[in-house]
C-alpha cells in the first residue's frame, strides 16, 4: 500500500486500502475493519489517515496480517517513495519504491 507521511500523519493511498465486500473473504474483511477501526479518517475514495499515536498498533496489525499468509504481499506492506524516512514502527512492514511507481495509477481493489 502506498504510504506517505505529512505532519505526523500517515496517509494510505485510497486505491490501495483493502475493500470491504459483503460476500468477501472473512480475513480480508477483518483486515478492512481492523485498519478502519484505528484510522483517524477512512473516507470512500479518500486517503486513509493514521495519527502518530496509532503507528505502533498499525505496525503490529500489518505484521499480524502479513504473517497470516492469507493476504497478498502488497496488501500488508507500506510503500514509501525511495529515500523517504521509514518510521521505526514500520521498519518490518515497509519498503521503498521509485517515485514513478508510487505515483502510477493502480487498478482499484474494489472491483
Amino acid at each position: 500500500m502506498r504510504a506517505r507521511i505529512d505532519q505526523a500523519v500517515l496517509y494510505l493511498h485510497h486505491q490501495d486500502v483493502p475493500p470491504y465486500k459483503k460476500a468477501g473473504s472473512l480475513v480480508r474483511n477483518s483486515y478492512f475493519w481492523a485498519l478502519r477501526s484505528i484510522a483517524d479518517r477512512a473516507g470512500y475514495h479518500q486517503d486513509w489517515e493514521f495519527s502518530e499515536s496509532v503507528w505502533i498498533a498499525l505496525g503490529r496489525l500489518l505484521m499480524a496480517f502479513a504473517r497470516s499468509g492469507y493476504l497478498g504481499y502488497r496488501e500488508t506492506l507500506l510503500e514509501f517513495v525511495d529515500g523517504e524516512e521509514i518510521p521505526p514502527p514500520f521498519t518490518l512492514t515497509a519498503t521503498w519504491i521509485d517515485e514513478p511507481d508510487w505515483q502510477a495509477e493502480r487498478p482499484s481493489p474494489r472491483g
